[in-house]
């Protein structure tokens, strides 16, 4: 059985990654996806297990200690990170796994497992990623701005992925990540086991 493959994905408020995860795992429910470990206060509308799962500050402060994380960083004073054992299990199991984390976790991970294929989702223009902020209608003036400069932030580091989709068609921008998770398994690296195998047959 050839092992799994793990896919971290990143975008900046605004790039529509979440609606655009929604419909991935629609069309690909085979994939799994990485649960990350908050130590926030939950809040409406969200359920524990299904994007977070909610624990204390001391419990996560044992998971860096013991090394049990992929990566993690702190927001507002509260850790959010990505277990590593359930991605690891993942991937032992030949299942696809996708991490959804910003451009710091994306760093992190990749420094600690380099074979991960990592993926950006930019918004068409600065105008629409303004415009998407504004029509949530859930924030201030002022905490626009500063999500806008935090994307503009996170943007110009879209060159460190080895994929940039610009999420402007949703379905095409589906489309096209599902064809670089699909793809991802032809590349001669991931088949060298096989490979090998045919050529010691030969010999």
């Amino acid at each position: 059985m050839s092992r799994g493959r793990l896919f971290i994905i990143s975008g900046p408020s605004g790039s529509g990654k979440d609606t655009l995860m929604t419909e991935l795992f629609k069309m690909r429910p085979e994939l799994k996806f990485s649960i990350s470990s908050i130590t926030r206060d939950i809040r409406e509308n969200e359920k524990p297990g299904e994007k977070y799962n909610f624990i204390t500050r001391e419990q996560f402060e044992r998971m860096i200690d013991n090394d049990q994380l992929l990566e993690y960083n702190v927001f507002v004073g509260n850790y959010y990170g990505t277990p590593k054992a359930p991605v690891l299990a993942a991937i032992e199991n030949g299942d696809d796994i996708i991490v959804e984390v910003d451009v710091n976790g994306a760093a992190q991970i990749r420094e600690k497992m380099p074979e991960s294929t990592s993926v950006f989702i930019l918004p068409p223009s600065f105008e629409v990623l303004k415009s998407r902020l504004q029509k949530r209608g859930t924030e201030s003036d002022d905490k626009i701005k500063a999500r806008l400069e935090c994307a503009l932030g996170e943007i110009a580091r879209a060159g460190e992925y080895d994929y940039v989709i610009v999420n402007d068609d949703l379905q095409k921008a589906v489309n096209e990540l599902s064809d670089i998770i699909r793809l991802d398994r032809l590349k001669s690296d991931r088949n060298q086991i096989l490979i090998n195998s045919i050529l010691e047959k030969e010999r």
